[in-house]
């Protein structure tokens, strides 16, 4: 099967005025382990362009909130949404939090970054491994009990170790590849339930 940007999950998002495909990823865990509820507050890692904070957004409600953070920026308007144009690895975010008023802890922290790809699987693959470390050393800090955390990792050796991680501090493991990836992609979503307190 060749490769189609413009695939069936392509037109569904332009359809429904999301930023990008990858809604549907979000979805589809979602759908699955019922992480998202009316009045959370998330932190979106990697939210550029946008199409994961727009999915929180509607399930979260009026009363909930998003702060999203990303290299580039991110030129969705959401009502209950701030968003920060930064790499994480140089934020202070405790500062970031008093400034945008959002005082942790976040019911969730989902990260969808992904490293600049080479072409270099291996290269790639373990620069998707630091960035869900990066992810889950975050979650490790702002999450609430009970809170969850999903990330994305191009699969590689690193993925018993981060399960490993994962369950150190979270009291469930899932891992879920959605059916909105593309055949031919290495991502698979981790995701920890119920943070231990």
């Amino acid at each position: 099967m060749a490769y189609n940007p413009k695939d069936h999950y392509f037109k569904k998002a332009k359809e429904q005025n999301f930023a990008a495909r990858s809604v549907f990823k979000l979805e589809e865990i979602d759908q699955k382990l019922k992480l998202i509820k009316p009045g959370n507050r998330i932190l979106d890692l990697g939210a550029s362009p946008g199409s994961w904070s727009q999915y929180c957004s509607q399930k979260v409600g009026p009363s909930g909130q998003i702060l999203g953070v990303d290299l580039s920026p991110v030129t969705v308007k959401l009502p209950n949404a701030q968003f920060i144009q930064a790499d994480l690895r140089d934020l202070n975010l405790e500062q970031v939090f008093i400034e945008k008023g959002f005082p942790p802890p976040f019911d969730l922290v989902i990260s969808d970054m992904a490293p600049k790809t080479t072409g270099i699987r291996v290269t790639d693959q373990a620069r998707s491994f630091e960035l869900c470390e990066l992810a889950l050393e975050t979650a490790r800090k702002f999450c609430k009990p009970h809170g969850h955390f999903i990330c994305k990792l191009f699969h590689s050796d690193d993925f018993q170790k981060l399960k490993k991680d994962i369950l150190g501090s979270f009291e469930k493991f899932e891992a879920i590849k959605p059916d909105s990836t593309r055949k031919i992609s290495k991502e698979i979503f981790l995701i920890g339930i119920k943070k231990k307190s």
